[in-house]
């Protein structure tokens, strides 16, 4: 009896969480739209278009012609021929990321920045005293608009999970509640495509199962589940039933820290490439310093011409808070790649493994109001 009323009122907490998920709308290209008139409402793209560039961003004026992120370059002006490129201008996406979370840190400390763009916010309990986590979302949009000129969309709802797909429904400058009562049945008539986390190659592994709704993998077992998708079941299987334990987390770690480079022409030159190599070392260092992360693991990514990736990892003894512990490995760490059959497409480095845990902190309940 102990064990179920424990179970019981695990699950009253959860479902009295009030989470807001705010997303900016096509960020870096609404930040550009906004500081040039002549790109107002043009298609454009945030990125380079040589032919190895890559959309960082598109305006929702590209997004029609089904231009988006992470799409190369090549591609998003064929299905676009009068698609714009601009260079992405990162400190100023980055001013802007810090006036909103000023905004944000008005009603509450327990913010998650996910990226520049995206955060959760548990409004359990705030600064404002407002039960309202609707009326909090609300105000936040309306001052993220005043303060920067730019649209952002409002999920709410008792956990991540579902606050993330609200903020997605009614895109861009939406607004969208999944109440408690009311997340279960929502979860199972939402298209699996639609669930945070599942990707095209996921999906394609369900439909092959026959699983193309939350209901469809409302039927399966956590074993079952698991045994398809691997530790990502046991989530798939809460996320089914509207179930998310995930707090919000301000402290959030970080776990790793990495940069990367994609060529504009393959490169299988070892002296070339290892002057590649220390500049992204370089600015992994710099980054390390910036963010106070300091890491045991180095890892070496290499991408060849045929698209083949592989990693090569070491693991010190000691963290690395200097260029002159991290360059000598790294540089070691270079000369075991094979460049024998295939020139490098793209090369990246990174660092993790900082071997720290984060406290978790208690949350005081309040009821659930819109």
């Amino acid at each position: 009896m102990h064990n179920c009323n424990k179970s019981w009122l695990n699950l009253l907490f959860l479902s009295m969480r009030k989470i807001i998920h705010i997303d900016m709308d096509a960020f870096y290209a609404s930040v550009e739209q906004r500081d040039n008139e002549a790109l107002r409402g043009k298609p454009i793209a945030v990125g380079y278009s040589e032919a190895r560039g890559v959309v960082a961003t598109a305006s929702y004026e590209a997004r029609k012609f089904g231009v988006h992120s992470a799409m190369p370059s090549l591609t998003a002006k064929n299905k676009c021929p009068g698609l714009i490129f601009v260079p992405p201008r990162f400190e100023v996406y980055h001013e802007v990321s810090m006036q909103i979370r000023e905004i944000f840190l008005e009603y509450t400390d327990l913010v998650e920045p996910l990226s520049l763009d995206e955060a959760f916010l548990d409004v359990t309990v705030n600064h404002k005293n407002n039960p309202s986590a609707s009326l909090i979302a609300k105000e936040i949009q309306q001052k993220i608009f005043e303060k920067t000129g730019l649209t952002a969309s409002a999920g709410v709802s008792c956990n991540k999970f579902l606050a993330k797909i609200a903020s997605d429904w009614k895109k861009p400058n939406g607004f969208f509640v999944i109440p408690p009562e009311e997340a279960e049945k929502f979860v199972e008539n939402l298209k699996i495509e639609k669930f945070y986390g599942v990707g095209k190659v996921t999906a394609q592994k369900m439909h092959e199962h026959r699983i193309f709704t939350g209901y469809d993998l409302k039927q399966r077992s956590e074993t079952e589940l698991v045994k398809l998708f691997g530790k990502a079941g046991h989530s798939l299987y809460s996320n089914a039933r509207g179930i998310d334990e995930r707090e919000v987390e301000p402290n959030r770690i970080t776990k790793s820290i990495s940069t990367e480079t994609t060529f504009l022409q393959d490169k299988n030159d070892r002296i070339l490439l290892t002057v590649e190599l220390y500049h992204l070392a370089k600015e992994v260092m710099e980054r390390m310093q910036e963010e106070n992360f300091y890491g045991k693991t180095m890892t070496i990514k290499v991408k060849y011409a045929d698209f083949k990736q592989i990693t090569r990892s070491k693991t010190l003894t000691q963290k690395v808070t200097e260029f002159r512990q991290l360059w000598p490995v790294a540089r070691d760490m270079m000369k075991l790649i094979d460049l024998s059959e295939q020139p490098v497409r793209l090369l990246g480095f990174g660092i993790s493994n900082a071997g720290e845990e984060i406290e978790k902190k208690d949350t005081q309940l309040e009821l659930w109001l819109f």
